[in-house]
């Protein structure tokens, strides 16, 4: 079967045109889910792309994103795509209280980095936040994201930590987080809320994410750290349509899934495959630990199927943007980050 991605990208207007194609399986899931899509926290890394694949797979569809909108022509780039964009800082109440209704709703907003600095705007963001979300639209379908931070290194021959694994937060961003689950949990079986969470680790752009934080080091002639010497990665478009289908799937009593790819991947060959794609040899520092940060996201391939986009075609990809200097968002993963501290 010929494979449908191409064979690079060329600018930014073509990956967020390839992050954002609609399979079958998203349309008819979408449409077992009516009504308008509201989004909170539009405006990082992930959420354009997903408001513009809510869009391309309903067109007739209101997509309504809510954003602060800190970043120059991403509002004026996005109501390009017909979706409806609203300035509001949802830290604020009254601000929260004056958005629009919805029937669904996908929650996008947390604090990661600087979260040890300042514990109680952590807390605040991933946990208070969430809670008056969960009030505020109480009848609405909600996705919300938590992160398979939550879980605890396991041996990297383990296969990833599932859903039955318990939770071993490590740090202030990774309890906040698993507070953010135990928020939605409860407000399906107080209220009824019906939500779906989404345990994402990490999501793979051309601009940012594991593959692009190695890839830059070796391009750069940098150390590749192997402190955190595996890692599991999805295609960013991949977990957003997956993401939009748990809109149909929320239900009280709050179903979370890994949502990652299949291969339990080792930094130094990734670095091994990017020295090949570039022609740059791999420096690395540290050493690999019997222990990573893994997820097993068998159950998300058993309710959404496999992930579209393959883990080599997304390292030739992203070689190519780092080998021709394409831009990137300053945003590194720290996946490398062992103690919990970001």
């Amino acid at each position: 079967m010929m494979d449908p991605w191409p064979d690079r990208i060329a600018d930014e207007a073509m990956l967020e045109e390839v992050m954002t194609r609609p399979d079958p399986a998203l349309v008819e899931d979408l449409a077992a889910a009516p009504g308008d899509i509201l989004v909170l926290g539009a405006g990082g890394k992930m959420g354009p792309t997903l408001c513009r694949l809510a869009k391309r797979a309903d067109p007739a569809r209101r997509v309504i994103a809510v954003a602060r909108w800190s970043e120059p022509g991403l509002r004026e780039r996005m109501e390009g795509w017909g979706i409806e964009c609203l300035s509001a800082d949802l830290t604020d109440h009254a601000a929260l209280g004056a958005l629009p209704d919805a029937p669904n709703l996908v929650f996008m907003a947390a604090r990661k980095f600087g979260a040890s600095g300042a514990p109680e705007q952590t807390w605040a963001m991933n946990v208070l936040l969430p809670a008056i979300v969960a009030g505020r639209w109480a009848a609405s379908r909600i996705v919300f994201f938590s992160s398979g931070n939550v879980l605890p290194l396991v041996p990297v021959l383990s296969g990833g930590a599932d859903e039955n694994t318990a939770p071993a937060p490590t740090g202030e961003y990774a309890a906040s987080v698993l507070g953010r689950e135990r928020v939605f949990q409860h407000a399906g079986a107080t209220r009824g809320t019906r939500s779906f969470g989404v345990r994402l680790n990490y999501a793979i752009d051309c601009r940012y994410g594991v593959l692009h934080d190695v890839a830059t080091k070796v391009a750069a002639g940098k150390a590749v750290p192997l402190a955190m010497g595996h890692a599991n990665v999805i295609w960013q478009g991949d977990a957003n349509a997956w993401t939009l289908r748990g809109l149909r799937r929320a239900a009280e009593d709050c179903p979370i899934v890994n949502v990652t790819g299949p291969e339990t991947i080792s930094i130094r060959w990734l670095a091994d495959r990017f020295a090949e794609r570039l022609g740059r040899p791999a420096n690395f520092v540290g050493q690999e630990a019997p222990e990573a940060l893994l997820s097993n996201a068998g159950r998300a391939f058993a309710t959404f199927g496999y992930p579209r986009v393959p883990l080599l075609r997304m390292v030739d990809w992203v070689a190519d943007w780092v080998g021709r200097g394409g831009r990137a968002l300053g945003k590194p993963t720290k996946f490398e980050v062992r103690d919990g501290r970001f």
